[in-house]
């Protein structure tokens, strides 16, 4: 009776040593199936930050923001300070805005035209390197229409738009559609500047949002200023 205890005893023991109790194996599998969720919940949230990070920069919309800034800045930069104007739209004609009075006012338009030189000077004429009464020899036009902001690239003369306001000049002109779904507060206008005495200080600046029409939230807002710092006749 005591030999067959012992037997029992040692199998026993022996079992335990060469297996796994139920205990065990239910144990082991709540583990790994609570490190497979935690893993698959960073995964998961791994991925929607990378997507979030992804679109963030590469949306039409946000970059065709970085394309409005680069292009308005870059342009205005080179700008003659004594040679760019703001136009308001009335009814498809551009009508240069002016101040309320000679007071420092805030003027808004829905155009800007900036004018710039694109010709090297001659420097082997000495005696005709700078004209005194050339203010300009290219443009840049950005307006909206219908929701798209465009750039128009001529040549000075003739302009963007005649002397006084007129019609936007079509002929020999190169035009550059820089954003879609664009729109502006109807208040504040898509462009406005400074102007002391009615003249233009040459701080432009532009506020725009451009919307993204898979995504009501994601609309990005374009707000910036830039300085033209050339003026010339001084």
């Amino acid at each position: 009776m005591h030999r067959q205890r012992n037997q029992r005893r040692l199998f026993t023991r022996r079992h335990r040593l060469g297996g796994y109790t139920l205990i065990e194996v239910v144990i082991t599998m709540l583990l790994s199936t609570m490190l497979a969720a935690g893993v698959g919940v960073l995964m998961v949230t791994g991925t929607r930050t990378w997507h979030k990070t992804y679109n963030s920069a590469y949306k039409n919309n946000r970059q065709a923001a970085q394309a409005v800034l680069i292009t308005f800045s870059n342009i205005a930069r080179k700008t003659n300070r004594a040679d760019y104007v703001l136009y308001a739209r009335l009814r498809g004609l551009y009508i240069p805005v002016l101040s309320a009075d000679d007071d420092t006012d805030i003027v808004v338009g829905d155009a800007v035209e900036f004018r710039y030189w694109d010709e090297p000077l001659d420097q082997a004429d000495s005696a005709n390197l700078m004209d005194r009464d050339k203010k300009s020899t290219a443009y840049a036009f950005f307006y909206i229409d219908n929701g798209v902001l465009k750039v128009d690239y001529g040549s000075v003369p003739p302009g963007a738009v005649p002397l006084g306001g007129g019609p936007r000049n079509t002929v020999n002109v190169t035009t550059r559609i820089l954003a879609e779904n664009v729109t502006a507060d109807p208040d504040n206008g898509p462009f406005s500047h400074t102007t002391v005495g009615n003249v233009g200080q040459g701080c432009v600046r532009i506020n725009i949002a451009i919307a993204d029409p898979d995504d009501e939230d994601n609309a990005v807002t374009v707000k910036t200023a830039t300085l033209t710092r050339n003026i010339w006749p001084r």
